[in-house]
């Protein structure tokens, strides 16, 4: 979708109109294109550039925690629910964390809630970091009416089958057919011996991808199939995000039940690019 912008931005170089659409969501833009056969007009969706919504983002944490470590009073010391979306500057990573796993075997749980009090459309990767470790399994839930109710977006698992019930899928595996499939993946949460490893990532590019190419070259078709198939739209359309954090990162073993304090939470950056 970011490739959309691009090109709205050379059809203004070119000659741009544009002119009302009845019946859809965007404008239709048109642009003069020269051809062997001569000008001629080439019609597109006018689209509103693409923002990174976390600049924008109210975060909400269920609780408030904040591990032995830390200390809430300190700004020097916290680790806020509103780290996860501040400008980290001069290289320095600010990051919300919880408490640590004192109390296993009792689930160490979070829910980590984004609202924008409106409806937005992702435009590309909803993008989490994790710091110390992704977790083994969560879930990533939206909400179409303010959160008013939920309904799940995707599960992550190092074992999806063990942690859902559920078969792993990758986005690669999905169809025009069943795009909107809500799946399970394993890829981002099992662990992989490098702390590299942080990102934990809703792929939105490689959905379009389905429909436009690998490359988003033929983005008509899908502007096209966004406006004639029913809940593609939907399924791209949220006013919160929520993700519940079920099971902390427990370094490719066994939980080590003599050293509890390294199991934790921590997120530094959520990146929801959307218009």
């Amino acid at each position: 979708m970011l490739l959309a912008a691009g090109r709205a931005q050379v059809s203004a170089q070119t000659g741009t109109q544009t002119s009302a659409q009845t019946g859809g969501q965007y404008d239709l833009c048109r642009s003069l294109r020269a051809s062997e056969s001569g000008p001629g007009w080439e019609f597109y969706a006018c689209q509103p550039p693409p923002t990174n919504m976390k600049e924008v983002m109210q975060i909400k944490e269920n609780p408030y925690l904040c591990s032995d470590e830390c200390d809430a009073s300190s700004p020097d010391l916290s680790h806020p629910p509103q780290l996860m979306g501040d400008r980290e500057r001069g290289g320095l990573i600010t990051y919300w964390q919880t408490v640590t796993w004192s109390r296993y075997p009792e689930p160490l749980l979070a829910n980590i809630t984004l609202s924008w009090n409106k409806s937005l459309e992702v435009v590309d990767d909803i993008v989490i970091t994790f710091e110390y470790g992704r977790p083994t399994s969560m879930i990533m839930e939206k909400s179409l009416d303010k959160g008013g109710t939920w309904q799940p977006y995707q599960f992550f698992a190092d074992d999806c089958m063990e942690a859902f019930g559920m078969s792993p899928k990758q986005v690669s595996d999905l169809t025009p057919s069943n795009l909107t499939r809500v799946i399970c993946t394993e890829q981002y949460s099992r662990w992989v011996g490098a702390k590299e490893e942080k990102l934990v990532v809703f792929e939105v590019r490689a959905r379009f991808g389905v429909f436009a190419g690998p490359k988003l070259i033929n983005i008509d078709s899908l502007y096209t199939r966004m406006e004639t198939m029913k809940g593609l739209r939907d399924f791209f359309t949220f006013t919160n995000l929520r993700l519940r954090l079920l099971r902390p990162a427990l370094g490719g073993t066994y939980v080590q039940k003599d050293n509890l304090l390294k199991y934790f939470y921590a997120i530094s950056n959520i990146d929801v690019p959307a218009r």
